[in-house]
């Protein structure tokens, strides 16, 4: 095992990078100071591949390992890896599901609760030294509010389970209509804006859903709408988002992620009634841990001989 070659494009956690070496010949690319020399010497040898969280993987870079077997990704999201070229080129690609669902379906709810009630802002206040003048203001509540969740995958039904505690009525839109929730279904995500005042976005990143919250869909939310984003920046247009929460066409937004991340428009940072997180849906110490062991773990059953464990839809795989 010790003679197969893996990549490695940028430094991931010290216990994958451990592991990794563990088990494998492993190649930096970080590393490198002459990547062109690089992928001349080690390319025709790289069989797998370890990609750390957003890393662009395109079919140049293919190009540059051609024996290439497997992408073992370290998230959920792999938007940024084509992975539909992987598969005309017979390259499993591997992501991280179900080992992160909780994790991030906590992060959504605790976003939720702190963008409705207003907690960071509180918190803010409270050490200006401004609650002896007077009480914080009234906030809104979740009490009688109707969630939409675009995107009913793993995450959206772990976020789903733990909204039905708070009594709260909830509507979905994907692709298709899920025969065994009860949750009201909408075909469309236009009309789920205007049934709902929470629009809880977790659907993937990508091409197909680059903006698809737009500024007719903020504004179905109405006055007292609420935008919770845990998926991709890319999935709201925010430059309409920025004018919606500017305008008051919404209430607020509570977000993890951003269009172009680590940048966040200083028009976003200025909002105050928005709640804006570093990108740490699934960052925990736990969750992490778990993550990159699977991504090891996808590259060991892989070249074990026992197949990847958890392959994309763009690249399936089955024991020949």
């Amino acid at each position: 095992m010790a003679t197969t070659d893996v990549l490695v494009l940028r430094q991931m956690q010290p216990e994958v990078m451990e592991a990794l070496d563990g088990r494998f010949r492993v190649h930096r690319l970080y590393e490198a100071s002459d990547r062109d020399a690089f992928f001349a010497e080690v390319g025709p040898h790289i069989l797998g591949l370890a990609v750390g969280a957003q890393t662009p993987v395109d079919a140049a870079l293919y190009d540059r390992l051609p024996r290439l077997e497997i992408v073992s990704n370290f998230g959920v999201g792999y938007d940024t890896i084509d992975a539909e070229e992987a598969g005309r080129r017979g390259i499993v690609v591997t992501n991280t599901p179900d080992v992160l669902t909780d994790e991030v379906a906590d992060l959504a709810l605790g976003l939720l609760l702190s963008t409705v009630r207003q907690i960071p802002q509180a918190d803010r206040y409270l050490r200006a030294g401004k609650w002896p003048t007077k009480p914080y203001p009234l906030t809104t509540t979740l009490r009688e509010r109707r969630v939409g969740i675009l995107g009913l995958g793993r995450i959206g039904h772990a976020i789903a389970r733990r909204l039905e505690g708070f009594d709260v009525a909830i509507h979905y839109h994907g692709r298709s209509r899920q025969t065994e929730v009860a949750y009201t279904y909408h075909a469309t995500l236009l009309e789920m804006a205007q049934a709902v005042d929470v629009l809880m976005v977790v659907a993937p990143g990508g091409p197909s859903t680059v903006g698809i919250v737009d500024a007719a869909v903020l504004s179905a939310l109405g006055p007292d709408g609420i935008v919770i984003n845990v998926a991709r920046g890319t999935v709201i247009d925010e430059a309409a988002l920025i004018e919606a929460l500017q305008s008051g066409t919404i209430r607020s937004a509570g977000l993890d992620v951003f269009a172009k991340e680590p940048l966040v428009p200083q028009a976003l940072i200025e909002i105050d009634h928005a709640v804006l997180l570093p990108h740490v849906g699934s960052a925990s110490v736990h969750t992490r841990r778990a993550m990159g062991r699977l991504v090891v773990d996808n590259l060991i059953s892989w070249f074990d001989g026992h197949g990847p464990l958890t392959p994309v839809a763009e690249t399936p795989w089955s024991p020949r």
